[in-house]
């Protein structure tokens, strides 16, 4: 825009843009648009007031999701810099706006514009308007209720104090200002506010939004200990609170049903302390619905009246069209035998814990044992005869005790009514490496009935899409407390992923609740001031007071209400390590009981390297029983890294992928192999920083000076802070991976044995051990490698075991398009695919797996200095034979070890292993109980292991897992 005088006025709110040109389903970027500009947003609906003289009418309560009162100033809008004509100071800095870092509130009265540096004469102005009336009229600010002078602060005399140092550091230099002494900062917070830089006759040079969550945070810090946000029913009624320290006005809008007219609008009363908007309605009972009415400014757009969810719903009606208003308490919500069912007491430590990572839809939604009404519903696992529940049972008797359930909260975008199922081409009408399944699936994928829920939209409210009436808010409450009792039946406690690193949309897009009711606040924002999108989606500012706070009360509410035992919370990394802390200590002091938290500690993003707080990453959780995925013994189990293209993963085999004749004299092969043997020793001992190993060049090395690339490879201080695992619901299944890199000529039975393998290798690691469901089941995806969005068709399980999934088409084009000349040939070949017989071979096996596992808690010692003291590997230096791992635990003076000696050998190699141990000579070795009976899965190593005593020499057959046991007498 250009003033009169020829000045450019560029103003540095930006459009939210998409600087890639892409963006999946989840991560669209949702502008802040002028008012001009929102009735075309497609999907949004809304409103323009003409006049106000509806109010009191409840008409409010079933308008348009936005309602625009009043458009921010045309002049304030967006927009490019025209090519300057006027005096060169000015325009150079009116020019640089659209590219500069915005003024960012450090607390309630302190200010850093980064990168400006104040000219002779120039001063920065706080402007205000409680209306929202701000415009640029001639060059200068007209329309302010109050223009405030900000000072310069000498950040040498006036340092800040080391926490606001440090959180703020990212920010860079720049200008630092301030409120004056005695000007009370809370009301400016409210409405319309810019901050611009002007010169000596009062003409703006440069101006910008400011980012208020950290002032909001000062201002309000009292709102964090507020116990009762949301809903809470009384004797009477009900009542609201709703944080929203910037609104001018919030209503409550009550509905008698999920789909009725509204039958009140009740003002709501805002307390200056807090920021919280409360009423009491002793009208509105239990089992009804509400929304908010929201007026507020939103920068960008104008001011405007949101009718808006609660970000504390506990239930909801369909589609997360309305809140539902319930006491978790009443029995009504309760399934009977609820108050009865208790989590099975088998986890004693960290270390007990086995995880099967399954998702509910998954889990049934092909299950011709369960009732039709029922698959892919919480109430299949009811079913205590389905398949699925027998499969559960078995694994359960054998030794896994949790199941965690891909996220069950709230999602965006799975129609909870009406979503479609794709008409997929069969193996009758498609060809195993046809195009014409992904195009099927894809087709619908926006409306079909999956997604795996990495997008939040309610934190606290159970998903609808899984319950048999999406519409009543107590139907899914119910339901899914009852699959919760069905998995206690099976002796399985129940954990939950949960999403608390991003939200589905920001701005003023319908699935934004929270940004929609404090703007600008709970997500993290650039210099820019654009959502920050790292994790894929709009990321969330879990270091600010109360989305922290949603985090804690939200992971509460599910312990709690729904008895979860644990939880897995996704890419944990980019919240901070004191919310992990907090949380941790609340669920223990108000449950009475340990909740075990373990989550993705990746370090990545704006947030790496601690640049905005201390993380919860795996470096930085060290000390606090948090536990982190490791992707140490993962990378080195099946090569490469995650995510890795298809060519470029066939060309990185791992420590399972035995050296063919090809690699003979290929000594960057064999390097590599050692390599990822010590990496592996290292996780079978718990990845602790200071277990002491033999590396295969013959130095002796604790975790800690153990090279990960630029990281250590031991991190953790003990064993309860690692989660080993070689698969989950991201990337390729272990057994596609296993398809790009093992010789296309490896027959079914070896890829089975080589499965088999990776699965021992975690089930004998010190730490926590973490499956995915139908692992066992030599699960495939038909080399999916990113399969969130992917349909039923390429998540399907088969417990059964008559398909393991593979040759279902060619994956979805959307991320494996460039791949498909290399996996066409893949999916095309009939010897790839197992037959039942691998299938159930491997199942068998990984129960074996569990129950040597289950046999004695040396396999899960919880001390690390107990881990140091018992577990000593051999086969290790430059002299080792590759591909194999040896180790040792002692039992010795430990009441409950069952076993003197155990020691297991890993042999992932092509050919039978043969070792002599002189320091295992002279005692009484056996094969393991497990593995010598007659009903042992693996007969070949229960008819071809060789063990003598005497002499310590022992024989293993190719790619096998072998325990042998000194007993007790």
């Amino acid at each position: 825009m250009t003033a009169p005088g020829g000045a450019v006025l560029a103003p540095e709110q930006h459009l939210d843009g998409d600087p890639m040109g892409v963006r999946s389903t989840l991560s669209r970027a949702w502008p802040l648009l002028a008012a001009s500009m929102l009735s075309g947003l497609a999907g949004m609906p809304v409103a323009m007031a003409s006049t106000p003289g509806s109010e009191a009418s409840l008409a409010a309560c079933a308008a348009d999701a936005v309602t625009v009162l009043s458009p921010q100033s045309p002049t304030l809008a967006p927009s490019t810099p025209s090519t300057p004509t006027t005096p060169s100071t000015a325009t150079s800095a009116a020019s640089a706006a659209t590219t500069s870092p915005q003024p960012v509130w450090l607390d309630a009265r302190r200010l850093r514009w980064p990168g400006l540096v104040l000219g002779a004469n120039e001063v920065v102005r706080w402007h205000h308007s409680a209306s929202g009336a701000l415009t640029l009229i001639d060059g200068r600010v007209s329309g302010s209720d109050r223009s405030l002078m900000l000072r310069t602060v000498d950040a040498a005399r006036e340092p800040l104090n080391a926490e606001i140092a440090s959180q703020s550091a990212y920010l860079g230099a720049g200008a630092e200002l301030a409120l004056a002494e005695g000007i009370a900062p809370a009301t400016l917070q409210r409405g319309q506010s810019l901050i611009a830089v002007e010169d000596a006759q009062g003409r703006v040079l440069r101006w910008s939004v400011a980012q208020t969550a950290r002032a909001l945070d000062a201002i309000y810090a009292s709102a964090e200990e507020e116990p009762s946000l949301g809903v809470s029913v009384t004797a009477k009624g009900s009542a609201y609170k709703l944080w929203a320290p910037t609104a001018d006005r919030v209503e409550l809008c009550a509905y008698p049903g999920p789909d009725a007219a509204a039958s009140a609008r009740l003002p709501m009363t805002r307390d200056e302390r807090t920021g919280i908007w409360s009423v009491d309605a002793p009208g509105v009972r239990s089992a009804t619905y509400y929304r908010y009415l929201v007026e507020l400014f939103v920068p960008g757009v104008g001011r405007v009246r949101n009718l808006v969810t609660d970000p504390y719903s506990v239930s909801l009606s369909a589609d997360s069209a309305r809140s539902y208003v319930a006491d978790l308490s009443e029995p009504r919500l309760q399934p009977r035998g609820w108050s009865a069912s208790r989590i099975p007491d088998r986890v004693k430590t960290p270390t007990d814990m086995v995880v099967y990572e399954l998702h509910v839809r998954d889990f049934s939604r092909d299950d011709r044992s369960v009732p039709a009404a029922q698959r892919g519903k919480y109430l299949a696992f009811t079913q205590t005869g389905s398949a699925g529940m027998r499969h559960l049972r078995a694994l359960g008797e054998a030794g896994l005790t949790d199941v965690h359930l891909l996220p069950v909260f709230d999602l965006a975008t799975v129609p909870e009514r009406g979503c479609v199922v794709p008409h997929v081409p069969d193996g009758r009408k498609a060809a195993s490496d046809s195009d014409a399944q992904q195009a099927a699936v894809m087709a619908d994928a926006d409306k079909d009935c999956f997604n795996w829920g990495y997008d939040p939209f309610h934190y606290s409210a159970p998903e609808g899409s899984f319950a048999s009436d999406a519409n009543d808010g107590a139907v899914r409450v119910r339901e899914l407390r009852a699959m919760v009792m069905g998995l206690h039946a099976a002796g399985l406690r129940v954990g939950m992923d949960v999403v608390y690193n991003h939200t589905t949309a920001s701005g003023q897009h319908p699935h934004s609740v929270l940004d929609r009711i404090v703007p600008g606040y709970y997500q993290r924002l650039d210099a820019l001031g654009r959502v920050e999108r790292s994790t894929c989606c709009d990321n969330t500012a879990t270091e600010h007071r109360m989305m922290g706070k949603l985090l804690v009360d939200s992971v509460v509410l599910w312990a709690r209400e729904y008895k979860m035992a644990s939880f897995r919370f996704d890419l944990m990394g980019h919240q901070p390590r004191a919310v992990m802390e907090r949380l941790q200590a609340r669920l223990k002091r108000e449950l009475g009981r340990e909740v075990q938290l373990i989550g993705e500690g990746w370090n990545f993003g704006e947030v790496a390297n601690g640049a905005r707080f201390v993380q919860a990453s795996q470096l930085s959780l060290n000390g606090t029983g948090i536990g982190t995925f490791s992707d140490r013994g993962r990378d080195a189990v099946r090569g490469g890294a995650a995510g890795d293209d298809a060519a470029t993963s066939a060309n990185r085999p791992g420590f399972i992928v035995p050296a063919t004749a090809a690699d003979a004299g290929n000594t960057s092969r064999r390097e590599e192999l050692l390599r990822q043997g010590d990496l592996l020793k290292l996780a079978m001992a718990g990845t602790l920083q200071r277990f002491e190993l033999e590396t295969a060049d013959g130095r002796r090395v604790t975790g800690e000076h153990l090279p990960y690339g630029d990281q250590p490879a031991g991190y953790a201080s003990v064993p309860a802070e690692v989660v080993n695992y070689v698969e989950n619901h991201d990337n390729q299944t272990l057994f596609d991976a296993l398809v790009l890199k093992l010789p296309r000529t490896t027959g079914a039975d070896d890829r089975a044995r080589t499965q088999a393998v990776a699965l021992g290798l975690t089930a004998l690691s010190q730490g926590i051990a973490y499956f995915h469901a139908g692992g066992e089941l030599l699960r495939s995806k038909s080399m999916d490698r990113n399969s969130y969005d992917s349909g039923d068709w390429f998540n399907r399980l088969d417990w059964s075991g008559r398909d393991n999934g593979f040759g279902a088409g060619l994956p979805p084009a959307r991320d494996s398009a460039q791949d498909y000349a290399l996996l066409r040939p893949l999916l095309a070949d009939p010897a790839i695919k197992p037959g039942p017989a691998q299938i159930d071979w491997t199942r068998r096996v990984f129960l074996d797996q569990l129950r040597l596992r289950a046999s004695t808690p040396l396999f899960r010692l919880a001390d690390p200095e107990e881990i140091r003291r018992r577990l000593v590997f051999h086969n290790t230096g430059p002299g080792q034979l590759p591909g194999v791992i040896v180790g040792r635990l002692d039992g010795a003076g430990r009441a409950d070890a069952v076993f003197e000696r155990v020691l297991y050998v890993v042999n992932a190699s092509a050919e039978a292993a043969a070792l002599t141990l002189p320091d295992e000579a002279g005692f009484a070795w056996r094969l393991h109980p497990v593995q010598r009976a007659s009903r042992a899965a693996d007969t070949r190593v229960r008819t071809e292991s060789r063990v003598d005593g005497a002499r310590g020499a022992f024989g293993v057959p190719a790619r096998s897992v072998a325990v042998f046991v000194v007993e007790r007498r």
